[in-house]
Protein backbone atom coordinates (compact mmCIF):
# COMPACT_ATOMS: atom_id res chain seq x y z
CA UNK A 1 0.00 0.00 0.00
CA UNK A 2 2.73 2.18 0.83
CA UNK A 3 4.73 1.65 -2.06
CA UNK A 4 1.20 2.68 -4.16
CA UNK A 5 0.59 6.03 -1.85
CA UNK A 6 4.41 6.59 -3.05
CA UNK A 7 4.20 5.79 -6.63
CA UNK A 8 0.88 8.07 -7.42
CA UNK A 9 2.78 10.82 -5.17
CA UNK A 10 5.69 10.84 -7.34
CA UNK A 11 3.44 10.73 -10.62
CA UNK A 12 1.16 13.52 -9.08
CA UNK A 13 3.97 15.76 -8.79
CA UNK A 14 5.41 15.50 -12.20
CA UNK A 15 1.97 15.93 -13.44
CA UNK A 16 1.20 19.14 -11.86
CA UNK A 17 4.98 20.53 -12.86
CA UNK A 18 3.88 19.56 -16.37
CA UNK A 19 0.45 21.41 -16.15
CA UNK A 20 2.08 24.05 -14.64
CA UNK A 21 4.90 24.49 -17.41
CA UNK A 22 2.30 24.05 -20.27
CA UNK A 23 -0.49 26.56 -18.95
CA UNK A 24 2.27 29.15 -18.05
CA UNK A 25 3.63 29.28 -22.13
CA UNK A 26 0.54 29.28 -23.20
CA UNK A 27 -0.80 31.96 -21.56
CA UNK A 28 2.01 33.86 -21.67
CA UNK A 29 1.93 33.04 -25.93
CA UNK A 30 -1.20 34.67 -26.42
CA UNK A 31 -1.58 38.05 -27.74
CA UNK A 32 -2.38 40.56 -24.92
CA UNK A 33 -1.38 40.90 -21.46
CA UNK A 34 -2.82 42.03 -18.24
CA UNK A 35 -2.76 45.33 -18.46
CA UNK A 36 -3.59 45.69 -22.52
CA UNK A 37 -7.61 46.69 -21.35
CA UNK A 38 -6.78 49.07 -19.14
CA UNK A 39 -3.07 50.43 -21.42
CA UNK A 40 -3.44 50.00 -24.80
CA UNK A 41 -5.04 53.36 -25.27
CA UNK A 42 -4.74 56.05 -27.56
CA UNK A 43 -4.27 58.08 -24.44
CA UNK A 44 -1.90 56.13 -22.98
CA UNK A 45 1.60 57.06 -23.20
CA UNK A 46 4.03 54.28 -24.34
CA UNK A 47 5.96 54.97 -21.65
CA UNK A 48 3.68 54.57 -19.22
CA UNK A 49 2.65 50.84 -20.53
CA UNK A 50 6.66 49.76 -20.31
CA UNK A 51 7.40 51.01 -16.69
CA UNK A 52 4.06 48.46 -15.91
CA UNK A 53 5.02 46.00 -17.80
CA UNK A 54 8.81 46.22 -16.26
CA UNK A 55 7.60 46.70 -12.76
CA UNK A 56 5.92 43.37 -13.24
CA UNK A 57 8.88 41.59 -15.17
CA UNK A 58 6.58 40.77 -17.84
CA UNK A 59 9.19 42.87 -20.35
CA UNK A 60 11.82 39.99 -19.48
CA UNK A 61 12.72 36.42 -21.59
CA UNK A 62 9.84 34.01 -21.26
CA UNK A 63 11.78 31.73 -19.87
CA UNK A 64 13.66 34.25 -17.08
CA UNK A 65 9.94 34.93 -16.26
CA UNK A 66 8.92 31.41 -15.74
CA UNK A 67 12.29 30.85 -13.34
CA UNK A 68 11.19 33.80 -11.31
CA UNK A 69 7.90 32.38 -11.23
CA UNK A 70 8.72 29.05 -9.57
CA UNK A 71 11.06 30.69 -7.44
CA UNK A 72 7.83 32.63 -6.36
CA UNK A 73 6.09 29.48 -5.48
CA UNK A 74 8.22 27.77 -4.18
CA UNK A 75 8.50 30.68 -1.24
CA UNK A 76 4.58 30.23 -0.91
CA UNK A 77 3.97 33.44 -3.52
CA UNK A 78 1.37 33.19 -5.75
CA UNK A 79 1.73 36.67 -7.52
CA UNK A 80 -1.23 38.94 -7.93
CA UNK A 81 -4.28 38.68 -9.41
CA UNK A 82 -5.32 41.82 -11.37
CA UNK A 83 -8.52 41.10 -12.44
CA UNK A 84 -9.35 40.45 -8.52
CA UNK A 85 -7.14 43.24 -7.47
CA UNK A 86 -5.44 40.69 -4.59
CA UNK A 87 -3.29 38.00 -3.67
CA UNK A 88 -3.55 34.88 -5.99
CA UNK A 89 -3.83 32.66 -2.62
CA UNK A 90 -6.72 34.52 -0.82
CA UNK A 91 -8.90 34.69 -4.81
CA UNK A 92 -8.08 30.33 -4.32
CA UNK A 93 -8.82 30.33 -0.86
CA UNK A 94 -12.46 31.61 -1.38
CA UNK A 95 -12.98 30.15 -4.27
CA UNK A 96 -11.54 26.65 -4.01
CA UNK A 97 -13.74 25.38 -1.01
CA UNK A 98 -16.97 26.66 -2.92
CA UNK A 99 -16.04 24.05 -6.21
CA UNK A 100 -15.14 21.18 -3.63
CA UNK A 101 -18.16 21.85 -1.98
CA UNK A 102 -20.24 21.58 -5.40
CA UNK A 103 -18.30 18.97 -7.11
CA UNK A 104 -17.71 16.70 -3.63
CA UNK A 105 -21.33 16.91 -3.29
CA UNK A 106 -22.42 16.00 -7.18
CA UNK A 107 -19.72 12.81 -6.68
CA UNK A 108 -20.97 11.65 -3.88
CA UNK A 109 -24.69 11.60 -5.10
CA UNK A 110 -23.39 10.52 -8.59
CA UNK A 111 -21.87 7.30 -6.89
CA UNK A 112 -25.22 6.49 -4.73
CA UNK A 113 -27.60 7.27 -7.49
CA UNK A 114 -25.32 5.23 -10.59
CA UNK A 115 -24.58 2.46 -8.05
CA UNK A 116 -28.57 1.97 -7.45
CA UNK A 117 -29.59 2.32 -10.73
CA UNK A 118 -26.97 -0.30 -12.03
CA UNK A 119 -28.61 -2.49 -9.64
CA UNK A 120 -32.28 -2.21 -10.50
CA UNK A 121 -30.88 -2.41 -14.59
CA UNK A 122 -28.87 -5.82 -13.05
CA UNK A 123 -31.26 -7.22 -11.54
CA UNK A 124 -34.13 -6.70 -14.20
CA UNK A 125 -31.55 -7.62 -17.26
CA UNK A 126 -33.29 -8.08 -20.90
CA UNK A 127 -36.90 -6.43 -19.27
CA UNK A 128 -38.13 -3.21 -20.45
CA UNK A 129 -37.33 -1.17 -17.51
CA UNK A 130 -33.46 -2.21 -17.55
CA UNK A 131 -34.18 -1.21 -21.17
CA UNK A 132 -36.00 2.11 -20.32
CA UNK A 133 -33.67 3.10 -17.10
CA UNK A 134 -30.82 2.66 -20.00
CA UNK A 135 -31.93 4.78 -22.23
CA UNK A 136 -32.61 7.55 -19.92
CA UNK A 137 -29.63 7.48 -18.32
CA UNK A 138 -27.91 7.55 -22.42
CA UNK A 139 -30.42 10.92 -22.78
CA UNK A 140 -28.10 12.31 -19.61
CA UNK A 141 -25.12 10.87 -20.65
CA UNK A 142 -25.41 12.34 -23.77
CA UNK A 143 -26.46 16.10 -23.43
CA UNK A 144 -23.80 18.55 -23.46
CA UNK A 145 -23.07 19.93 -19.11
CA UNK A 146 -24.07 24.12 -20.32
CA UNK A 147 -27.23 22.70 -22.28
CA UNK A 148 -28.56 20.65 -19.24
CA UNK A 149 -27.84 23.54 -17.01
CA UNK A 150 -29.72 25.97 -19.22
CA UNK A 151 -32.73 23.72 -19.17
CA UNK A 152 -32.54 22.82 -15.17
CA UNK A 153 -32.56 26.67 -14.76
CA UNK A 154 -35.29 27.39 -17.15
CA UNK A 155 -37.72 24.20 -15.12
CA UNK A 156 -37.00 24.77 -12.09
CA UNK A 157 -35.88 28.21 -11.28
CA UNK A 158 -38.39 29.89 -13.43
CA UNK A 159 -41.64 28.05 -14.78
CA UNK A 160 -41.68 26.29 -11.40
CA UNK A 161 -39.27 28.67 -9.11
CA UNK A 162 -38.71 25.96 -6.60
CA UNK A 163 -34.87 26.88 -6.14
CA UNK A 164 -32.33 30.21 -6.79
CA UNK A 165 -30.65 30.42 -9.90
CA UNK A 166 -27.57 32.13 -8.81
CA UNK A 167 -25.30 32.92 -6.45
CA UNK A 168 -24.27 30.27 -3.20
CA UNK A 169 -26.50 32.29 -0.83
CA UNK A 170 -29.26 35.11 -0.61
CA UNK A 171 -26.90 38.30 -0.83
CA UNK A 172 -29.63 40.15 1.36
CA UNK A 173 -31.33 37.56 4.07
CA UNK A 174 -28.52 35.18 4.62
CA UNK A 175 -27.01 37.33 7.37
CA UNK A 176 -30.07 37.52 9.09
CA UNK A 177 -31.22 34.03 9.25
CA UNK A 178 -30.96 31.59 11.85
CA UNK A 179 -28.19 28.67 12.19
CA UNK A 180 -30.83 26.16 10.21
CA UNK A 181 -31.85 28.61 7.82
CA UNK A 182 -28.46 29.64 6.35
CA UNK A 183 -27.77 25.90 5.74
CA UNK A 184 -31.05 25.41 4.02
CA UNK A 185 -30.72 28.50 2.05
CA UNK A 186 -27.23 27.11 1.21
CA UNK A 187 -28.52 24.16 0.08
CA UNK A 188 -30.91 25.19 -1.99
CA UNK A 189 -28.45 27.34 -3.86
CA UNK A 190 -26.51 24.28 -4.63
CA UNK A 191 -29.32 22.62 -5.76
CA UNK A 192 -29.20 23.55 -9.05
CA UNK A 193 -25.68 23.41 -9.87
CA UNK A 194 -24.96 20.16 -7.88
CA UNK A 195 -28.35 18.59 -9.83
CA UNK A 196 -26.83 19.00 -13.05
CA UNK A 197 -23.68 17.74 -12.48
CA UNK A 198 -25.05 14.59 -10.56
CA UNK A 199 -27.21 13.68 -13.64
CA UNK A 200 -24.15 13.99 -16.18
CA UNK A 201 -22.36 11.88 -13.74
CA UNK A 202 -24.80 9.22 -12.83
CA UNK A 203 -25.19 8.10 -16.45
CA UNK A 204 -21.21 7.62 -16.91
CA UNK A 205 -21.64 5.96 -13.00
CA UNK A 206 -24.72 3.43 -13.77
CA UNK A 207 -23.77 2.07 -17.45
CA UNK A 208 -20.02 0.88 -16.10
CA UNK A 209 -21.31 -0.75 -12.94
CA UNK A 210 -24.53 -2.38 -14.84
CA UNK A 211 -21.45 -3.84 -17.01
CA UNK A 212 -19.57 -4.86 -14.38
CA UNK A 213 -22.39 -6.17 -12.21
CA UNK A 214 -23.37 -8.37 -15.37
CA UNK A 215 -19.39 -10.14 -15.60
CA UNK A 216 -19.56 -10.42 -11.85
CA UNK A 217 -23.14 -12.36 -12.11
CA UNK A 218 -21.74 -14.76 -14.30
CA UNK A 219 -18.23 -15.95 -11.97
CA UNK A 220 -18.67 -19.59 -10.40
CA UNK A 221 -19.08 -18.10 -7.04
CA UNK A 222 -21.93 -16.00 -7.75
CA UNK A 223 -23.89 -19.52 -9.82
CA UNK A 224 -22.40 -21.23 -6.37
CA UNK A 225 -24.48 -19.03 -4.08
CA UNK A 226 -27.48 -19.22 -6.28
CA UNK A 227 -26.89 -23.51 -5.88
CA UNK A 228 -27.34 -22.95 -2.13
CA UNK A 229 -30.31 -21.18 -2.08
CA UNK A 230 -28.91 -17.80 -1.33
CA UNK A 231 -31.34 -15.30 -1.70
CA UNK A 232 -31.23 -13.12 -5.12
CA UNK A 233 -31.01 -9.53 -3.08
CA UNK A 234 -28.39 -11.28 -0.86
CA UNK A 235 -26.20 -12.05 -4.05
CA UNK A 236 -26.95 -9.30 -5.68
CA UNK A 237 -25.45 -6.90 -2.76
CA UNK A 238 -23.35 -8.91 -0.37
CA UNK A 239 -21.48 -11.21 -3.62
CA UNK A 240 -22.17 -9.21 -6.76
CA UNK A 241 -21.92 -5.73 -6.02
CA UNK A 242 -18.47 -6.32 -4.04
CA UNK A 243 -16.54 -7.62 -6.23
CA UNK A 244 -18.26 -5.19 -8.84
CA UNK A 245 -17.54 -2.06 -7.42
CA UNK A 246 -13.20 -1.93 -8.72
CA UNK A 247 -13.85 -0.69 -11.81
CA UNK A 248 -16.26 2.03 -10.35
CA UNK A 249 -14.22 3.25 -8.14
CA UNK A 250 -11.27 3.65 -10.36
CA UNK A 251 -13.95 5.11 -12.66
CA UNK A 252 -14.47 7.82 -9.84
CA UNK A 253 -10.76 9.02 -9.69
CA UNK A 254 -11.28 9.72 -13.61
CA UNK A 255 -14.43 11.76 -13.48
CA UNK A 256 -13.00 14.49 -11.00
CA UNK A 257 -11.31 16.29 -14.36
CA UNK A 258 -14.26 15.99 -16.30
CA UNK A 259 -16.30 17.36 -12.92
CA UNK A 260 -13.89 20.15 -12.73
CA UNK A 261 -14.52 21.15 -16.22
CA UNK A 262 -17.80 20.88 -16.20
CA UNK A 263 -17.62 23.17 -13.29
CA UNK A 264 -16.67 25.62 -15.16
CA UNK A 265 -19.64 26.22 -17.39
CA UNK A 266 -21.82 25.32 -14.71
CA UNK A 267 -20.31 27.79 -11.98
CA UNK A 268 -20.71 30.37 -14.95
CA UNK A 269 -24.00 29.72 -15.42
CA UNK A 270 -25.62 29.49 -11.95
CA UNK A 271 -22.93 32.39 -10.66
CA UNK A 272 -21.39 29.73 -8.63
CA UNK A 273 -18.20 31.69 -7.07
CA UNK A 274 -15.96 28.68 -7.34
CA UNK A 275 -12.85 27.93 -9.64
CA UNK A 276 -14.46 27.49 -12.92
CA UNK A 277 -15.94 30.83 -12.89
CA UNK A 278 -12.72 32.62 -10.61
CA UNK A 279 -10.43 30.89 -14.31
CA UNK A 280 -13.09 32.03 -16.85
CA UNK A 281 -12.85 35.86 -15.79
CA UNK A 282 -9.00 35.47 -15.12
CA UNK A 283 -8.40 34.02 -18.70
CA UNK A 284 -10.26 37.04 -20.54
CA UNK A 285 -8.98 39.31 -18.65
CA UNK A 286 -4.80 37.71 -19.03
CA UNK A 287 -4.51 37.09 -15.15
CA UNK A 288 -1.28 35.36 -15.99
CA UNK A 289 -0.85 34.24 -12.05
CA UNK A 290 -4.06 33.39 -11.54
CA UNK A 291 -4.81 30.96 -14.66
CA UNK A 292 -1.61 29.29 -13.63
CA UNK A 293 -2.32 29.09 -10.28
CA UNK A 294 -5.97 27.43 -11.02
CA UNK A 295 -4.26 25.18 -13.29
CA UNK A 296 -1.91 23.96 -11.16
CA UNK A 297 -4.79 23.39 -8.39
CA UNK A 298 -7.28 21.62 -10.61
CA UNK A 299 -4.05 19.71 -11.80
CA UNK A 300 -3.44 18.44 -7.82
CA UNK A 301 -6.79 17.53 -7.40
CA UNK A 302 -7.03 15.44 -10.03
CA UNK A 303 -3.76 13.79 -9.30
CA UNK A 304 -5.33 13.46 -5.51
CA UNK A 305 -8.34 12.25 -6.72
CA UNK A 306 -6.79 9.69 -8.44
CA UNK A 307 -4.59 8.39 -5.46
CA UNK A 308 -7.62 8.29 -3.38
CA UNK A 309 -9.49 6.04 -6.01
CA UNK A 310 -6.44 3.36 -6.19
CA UNK A 311 -6.53 3.60 -2.43
CA UNK A 312 -10.28 2.79 -1.86
CA UNK A 313 -9.84 0.01 -4.88
CA UNK A 314 -7.26 -1.53 -3.31
CA UNK A 315 -9.40 -1.29 0.09
CA UNK A 316 -11.93 -3.02 -1.50
CA UNK A 317 -10.19 -5.55 -3.28
CA UNK A 318 -7.89 -7.29 -0.63
CA UNK A 319 -6.23 -8.78 -3.87
CA UNK A 320 -5.02 -5.38 -4.49
CA UNK A 321 -3.92 -4.44 -0.84
CA UNK A 322 -0.41 -6.10 -1.10
CA UNK A 323 0.09 -5.05 -4.52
Amino acid sequence: MWRLVAARAAQAAAIVAIVATVTFALIHLAPGDPFAAALDGPTVAPEIRARWREKYGLDRPLAEQYVRYLANVARGDLGWSFSQHRPVADALATAIPNTLLLTGTALVLSFALGVLAALFQASRHGTLADRGTGAVLLVFYSVPDFWLALMAMLLLGYALPIFPVSGIVDPVMHEYMSGWGRIVDRVRHLALPSLTLTLLTTAVIARHQRAALLDVAREDFVRSARAKGVAERTILWRHTLRNALGPTITLLGLLLPALLGGAVFVESIFAWPGMGTLATKAVGMRDYALVTAVAIVGAAMVALGSLVADILTAAADPRLRDA
